[in-house]
C-alpha cells in the first residue's frame, strides 16, 4: 500500500505507524477545483500575476489561488530539471525545487541501484519532493522515503504515485533521519541538505545529516550511495567507497559516493576497475547488467557523462607530461576534471598538457572521445588585446566564443572591448602555456 506515516522513534520502540492526515496546503490543490486552477495557470506569465490573481480570487478562495500560483511558479522553475512532461504533473516546495536531483541524473542513479541490489527496497533518507524516489520506482525498485517535513512527505508520495503508478508500492515516513531505524533496509540512498540560511554549505560535516554519519549508515546497511557536492576534496572520500562525478549536457551536477560490502554483489562484472563505457541508454536503465554500471570498486573514481552515459574509470595514472601545443586542443568534460581523470583522457588521446596547472590537453592528431571537446588550433599568440583585435578584424570575426582557464580576463568585458564585426566565428582560449599567458585561436572539430 502507498502511504505516508509518522514515526517519532525507531520502529522497534514504537507502535505500528498511523497514516498521517493530508496536509492542509496540498489537499486543496488535489481537488477538482485545484486541478482546474493549476491547468489554467500552466503557461501563465509571472509578470502579469497580480492582475491574474485579482481576477481568479473573484471565482476561487483566496488561499487556493495563492497556493496554485505558488505551485505554478515552482513548476515552471522545475521544467529545467524534470522536463515539462513530468514537472507539470508534480508538486514542489521552494527548497524541493532547489535541492531536487535532475531527472536524468536520478534515472542514471536508479539504474545503478537496480544493478547493485536487484529486487531490493531502497530506503531514501532525506527524500525531499521525491525526485530520486520517482526514478527508483520507475526502475522497478520498492522505495521507502524518509523526510522530516510533513508537507514534503505528502508531496513525495503524491509525486511517486503520479509518475510511477505501475511501480512497486511506495511508503513515505515523516521522521528525523538521525533517529530513523534502518535495520532491515536492503540499500540506502542519502541526500544530505547542503544549503542553509546563508546559502551553500561547503563543509561536509555541516551537511544535514553530516557526511560522516551518512557514510557510517551506508556501511552499516552494506549497500548504498551518498549524494555529495562535486567540489568535495578528494582526501575526504572514504577508501571503501567509489566516487562518481556526473555531468549532464556538459555541466557537472553532482558527485555520489557508492558502497557495497564485500561479498554483496549484483549482476554482471564484479571487477570493473579501469573500464570505460562509451555507450548510451544508461539514463533509462537499458542494458545495465551488461554495461558494468553496477561495478563498484572501493577507492576508484568515475566520471559519467549524460545523456550519452559514457563512463570513464580511473586507472591510477600519473599526471600527464607538459608538451608544446599541437594542432588540436581538447577541453575535458567537467566531470572528468572533478574526478581527476584528465590523465586517463590524455593517455587515450596520445596527448599531454599545455601547462602543469591547466586542464587542457593538446595532441597532434584528432581522435574521437566522449570525454573531451576537440578544437583545431590555428594560431598561438602571447596574450595581448591589440594583437587579438587586429587578428579578428583581419579575419572578419563577428562571433567570438571565449574560453578561459588560468586567466583573470572576463569574457563579456573582452568582447565589449574588441568591438567585433564580420560574418565569421571563432574560438579563443585565454590560458597559460608552460606558465606564459597565451591566446589560442581555433574552432571546434566536427
Amino acid at each position: 500500500m502507498d502511504r505516508v506515516t509518522d514515526r517519532a522513534s525507531s520502529p522497534a520502540a514504537s507502535p505500528p505507524p498511523v497514516p498521517a492526515p493530508p496536509t492542509p496546503l496540498l489537499a486543496p490543490l488535489l481537488s477538482a477545483e485545484g486541478q482546474a486552477l493549476l491547468a489554467e495557470l500552466r503557461d501563465h506569465d509571472p509578470a502579469q500575476e497580480l492582475a491574474l490573481a485579482t481576477r481568479l480570487r473573484r471565482e476561487h478562495p483566496a488561499e487556493l489561488v495563492s497556493a496554485a500560483l505558488a505551485q505554478a511558479r515552482l513548476r515552471q522553475r522545475a521544467v529545467a530539471k524534470f522536463g515539462a512532461a513530468d514537472a507539470y504533473r508534480m508538486y514542489f516546495t521552494p527548497n524541493g525545487v532547489e535541492q531536487a536531483t535532475r531527472g536524468s541524473v536520478a534515472a542514471h542513479r536508479a539504474a545503478r541501484f537496480r544493478a547493485l541490489a536487484p529486487g531490493a527496497r531502497v530506503t531514501d533518507l532525506c527524500c525531499g519532493i521525491g525526485g530520486d524516489a520517482i526514478e527508483l520506482a520507475r526502475a522497478g525498485l520498492a522505495v521507502t522515503g524518509v523526510d522530516l517535513d510533513p508537507l514534503t512527505c505528502e508531496i513525495a508520495l503524491t509525486n511517486v504515485r503520479t509518475l510511477a503508478p505501475d511501480g512497486p508500492p511506495v511508503a513515505v515516513t515523516r521522521a528525523d533521519v538521525l533517529e530513523y531505524d534502518t535495520t532491515g533496509a536492503d540499500a540506502l540512498f542519502i541526500d544530505p541538505a547542503r544549503r542553509g540560511g546563508r546559502g551553500r554549505i561547503f563543509d561536509p560535516e555541516a551537511y544535514s545529516p553530516p557526511l560522516s554519519w551518512a557514510v557510517d549508515a551506508v556501511r552499516g546497511t552494506g549497500a548504498g550511495a551518498v549524494k555529495i557536492a562535486p567540489g568535495i576534496p578528494h582526501e575526504l572520500i572514504p577508501d571503501d567507497f567509489e566516487a562518481e562525478w556526473i555531468s549532464d549536457g556538459g555541466d557537472v551536477k553532482e558527485a555520489v559516493l557508492w558502497h557495497r560490502r564485500e561479498g554483496e554483489r549484483g549482476r554482471g562484472d564484479a571487477n570493473g576497475h579501469g573500464s570505460r563505457d562509451d555507450g548510451d541508454g544508461v539514463g533509462s536503465g537499458a542494458g545495465v547488467g551488461s554495461r558494468g554500471q553496477e561495478s563498484i570498486v572501493p577507492g576508484t573514481r568515475r566520471a559519467t557523462l549524460l545523456p550519452s552515459g559514457a563512463t570513464l574509470t580511473g586507472r591510477g595514472l600519473p599526471d600527464p607530461a607538459v608538451r608544446p601545443v599541437g594542432r588540436f586542443l581538447y577541453e575535458p568534460d567537467g566531470a572528468v576534471i572533478r574526478a581527476h581523470l584528465v590523465a586517463e583522457v590524455a593517455e587515450d588521446l596520445h596527448g599531454g598538457l599545455i601547462d602543469e596547472t591547466i586542464a587542457y590537453i593538446t595532441a597532434d592528431e584528432a581522435r574521437p572521445t566522449a570525454f573531451a571537446t576537440a578544437y583545431e588550433i590555428t594560431d598561438q599568440l602571447p596574450f595581448g588585446l591589440k594583437k587579438l583585435k587586429a587578428l579578428l578584424r583581419e579575419r572578419e570575426v563577428g562571433v567570438l566564443t571565449v574560453k578561459k582557464r588560468g586567466s583573470a580576463v572576463e569574457p563579456e568585458e573582452l568582447r565589449r572591448r574588441l568591438k567585433l564585426r564580420g560574418p565569421h566565428a571563432t574560438t579563443v582560449f585565454l590560458t597559460r602555456v608552460a606558465g606564459a599567458p597565451t591566446m589560442l585561436i581555433g574552432h571546434p572539430v566536427a
